[in-house]
């Protein structure tokens, strides 16, 4: 077969949504769609099914039939993506695709964000992480989970929000505004925080991020210490990417842009635009698989 006429499926499945994107040999992009969550681990029924679901909207978006979906040389990038026995039972799936290769959704990010080349990533969304490609091999650090980890992460703002808001109400800590528009949102006795505390996610806590950075742009002294928490956290896991060998880093997910315009201008120096997203990573994994320079530039 005519390595120009190949069709390249990339797939960026995370925990809240599954994206696909379609490109020629040439990197023209076809066509793109989504699904819903894909986190393997998490739910390996429903992970399969959304990449199949995301795939099929590329496909149609591309103008295609599906039956042109057994042509595709597929990259997935996947959360979840840790034990060798989910990656083979995602392959005896039954999926359609011509070829898979399996990449976890960090490394997928990290060769996006740098081309196919070397380079870092901390990622600050609701969770966060890192992960840096030194001669073609990986090594994260972090991804430990909001109860273990999550350092710099939206989930930990939100946390450290309601905690410090909880705090003011015995006069433990400082009262501000970022943490008198917390109670009156969640409101202030004691049952009623405990009870929603007990059942409360990342993502429910990650919602209250926005609004500390919001109040620590107007010199809010309480959010002002939490985002500065946050910024020094992201710090410690770049520096310790660059003791890896990375010679360059991204930020990367929803926390990125706020974080970073929060950040001395030194700091912020360290961190440059990613040239390509996860989706595309996991599209130059599958280019690699099928030996084709990972970089169609």
């Amino acid at each position: 077969m005519d390595p120009n006429g190949l069709i390249f499926l990339g797939i960026d499945g995370g925990g809240s949504r599954c994206r696909a994107r379609l490109r020629d040999a040439r990197g023209n992009v076809l066509g793109e769609g989504e699904g819903g969550p894909a986190n393997i681990y998490q739910d390996f029924d429903g992970a399969a099914a959304s990449i199949l679901t995301a795939a099929k909207s590329a496909t149609a978006a591309a103008g295609l039939g599906e039956p042109r979906m057994t042509e595709f040389h597929s990259g997935m990038g996947l959360a979840g993506i840790v034990l060798s026995e989910s990656a083979g039972r995602l392959k005896a799936q039954g999926l359609p695709f011509a070829a898979i290769t399996l990449i976890n959704d960090a490394y997928a990010a990290c060769l996006g964000a740098h081309g196919g080349g070397d380079g870092g990533i901390v990622i600050a969304g609701t969770g966060s992480a890192g992960y840096v490609i030194v001669d073609g091999k990986g090594t994260g650090i972090g991804g430990w989970g909001f109860e273990l980890g999550d350092d710099g992460s939206g989930a930990i703002m939100g946390r450290e929000a309601v905690r410090r808001a909880v705090l003011s109400i015995d006069g433990l800590g400082p009262s501000s505004p970022l943490t008198e528009y917390i109670l009156a949102e969640m409101g202030r006795d004691q049952p009623t925080l405990t009870r929603w505390a007990r059942s409360a996610r990342p993502v429910d806590y990650a919602r209250f991020a926005p609004e500390v950075f919001r109040f620590a742009e107007q010199e809010d002294p309480v959010a002002a210490e939490i985002v500065a928490k946050a910024v020094g956290s992201v710090f410690v896991s770049g520096k310790r990417l660059l003791q890896l060998g990375a010679p360059i880093l991204c930020l990367l997910g929803g926390m990125a842009g706020p974080l970073l315009r929060q950040m001395s201008p030194s700091l912020a120096a360290f961190f440059v635009e990613p040239a390509a997203d996860a989706t595309d990573g996991a599209i130059m994994a599958a280019r690699k698989a099928a030996g084709l320079s990972e970089d169609w530039s």
